[in-house]
């Protein structure tokens, strides 16, 4: 009700400004030609009153009469014409009064009669009851978020609005729709695989144990599952376990068909890892690997010399992304090993290197960003 009465006082007002300077347009007009003329006739009165006291000559006084009569049939003339076209303007000016009124109100009678002035405002609820394939993204899945909040066990719907959650960006969403997914219809290899990238999303780009394990269990089930056995590389390389990686992604790549996206993916991941592989490799040469013996006496170390050494690792790997410094992962893991080791400065400090050398606006420096943040660490 109070839109309407809204509604009906600015159509008012909207009239009322548009009528209002014809009602007034020329009521000063009469008033103004007698005040004219008054003024003429009491100037007349003057001049007789001054021929009659000898302060003008009657040739003075002559001029100035006639003057003033030309002045008064000026006067009358304008009258002549304003009156031969003062009907047609009164006759405009109705027009446009009766118009700036009529005009509202035969609106608002049409709308009366031909709209739907009694129809409430379109609730959440309507609009997602029309036809699907008019929805927009959005509405679809409100409707969808409805319907589960109505049916909360039905594992089908969990299943097709957990990819969608993903695909949205919504990573928190997408990790309880795939869990409700499997606890309601059972473990398959694309929802664990999913629950693990979403996981992983959340995380920020990394691959925690948590995702790891989902990804192993998609792996028990479907051992050549793609999405799998992409991220679980992933969290290898994060690792430092390159030669995990470069092997597991080759491997997929044999697997898969030419035309699967994933291919391109595995491609991107070992050209990116090649210098790491070398690295690696060059390091093997140049010293032999720790016996098992050696890694139980590394455990076995004084807190201050596995510090130094743990230090040692951190440094080498500060020291590889200067010279390769396109590896997300690898900043990820020096922005890491700097918060472990307490030194914020430090962990601040390549987080703005690794946004930098990573390109910033890009999606490898956003998820950069956001993964120090997680931790506390901000630029």
């Amino acid at each position: 009700m109070a839109f309407w009465v809204i509604a009906a006082l600015l159509t008012l007002g909207a009239s009322m400004a548009v009528a209002w300077p014809f009602l007034w347009a020329n009521t000063r007009a009469a008033p103004d030609a007698a005040h004219d003329l008054a003024v003429y006739r009491d100037q007349l009165k003057e001049i007789e009153r001054d021929a009659g006291h000898g302060l003008i000559g009657a040739e003075e006084a002559q001029e100035a009469r006639a003057e003033i009569g030309r002045r008064i049939l000026r006067l009358a003339d304008a009258g002549a014409d304003s009156g031969a076209t003062g009907g047609f303007d009164r006759l405009a000016r109705a027009a446009i009064i009766v118009a700036a009124v009529v005009v509202p109100v035969l609106a608002w009678s049409a709308y009366a009669v031909l709209g739907s002035p009694g129809l409430p405002d379109q609730q959440l609820a309507t609009r997602l009851s029309k036809n699907p394939a008019s929805s927009s993204l959005e509405e679809l899945v409100a409707r969808a978020e409805q319907h589960l909040r109505r049916n909360p066990e039905d594992g089908r719907g969990w299943d097709v609005l957990a990819p969608i959650y993903l695909r949205l960006g919504r990573n928190q969403d997408a990790v309880i729709a795939f869990g409700n997914a499997i606890r309601l219809s059972g473990a398959s290899a694309e929802r664990e695989a999913g629950l693990g990238q979403a996981i992983m999303a959340a995380a920020g780009g990394i691959v925690t144990a948590d995702a790891q394990a989902a990804f192993e269990r998609a792996l028990a089930i479907d051992a050549k599952d793609p999405r799998a056995r992409f991220f679980l590389a992933i969290g290898y390389a994060q690792e430092g376990r390159v030669a995990e990686a470069r092997a597991l992604w080759t491997q997929m790549k044999g697997d898969l068909p030419p035309d699967s996206p994933w291919r391109g993916a595995a491609d991107q991941q070992l050209a990116r890892t090649a210098s790491d592989s070398a690295a690696g490799e060059v390091a093997s040469s140049a010293r032999p690997a720790p016996k098992p013996e050696q890694a139980d006496a590394a455990k076995e170390m004084p807190s201050e010399d596995r510090m130094a050494m743990i230090e040692g690792m951190v440094s080498r790997l500060d020291a590889r992304l200067r010279q390769n410094p396109d590896d997300p992962e690898g900043w990820q893991r020096l922005v890491r090993s700097y918060h472990v080791l307490g030194k914020t400065a430090e962990a601040k400090d390549a987080l703005a290197r690794g946004t930098r050398a990573l390109g910033d606006g890009s999606e490898d420096a956003r998820r950069l960003v956001a993964f120090a943040a997680q931790l506390g660490i901000s630029r």
